[in-house]
């Protein structure tokens, strides 16, 4: 790898596996402890792993979105950036 877009495209396509394995995680949890899930230290170490994701999918969405969809939607915004990073980065491999 000497190119170094494909360095910086396979260090951005990392740190968004990262954050959508958090939202993944953090879902999971929230799901097994329920009402409970505020004091989890497990959730709530996903949720500060995840906190700049959610505000800033939360700022790009219009108002009409509901809090509790955003991590959804952060999530499924991720996966398509993903695949278009994965895109890129066979472009600029070849």
């Amino acid at each position: 790898m000497t190119n170094p877009e494909l360095f910086i495209l396979s260090t951005v396509r990392a740190l968004m596996e990262v954050a959508m394995l958090a939202l993944l995680g953090q879902g999971a949890v929230g799901l097994l402890s329920g009402t409970r899930r505020q004091i989890n230290p497990i959730y709530r170490l996903f949720a500060v792993v995840t906190r700049p994701v959610i505000r800033l999918v939360r700022v790009l969405t219009p108002g009409a979105i509901l809090d509790r969809h955003v991590p959804i939607v952060a999530f499924f915004l991720l996966f398509w950036l993903w695949i278009f990073l994965a895109w890129a980065k066979r472009y600029f491999a070849a």
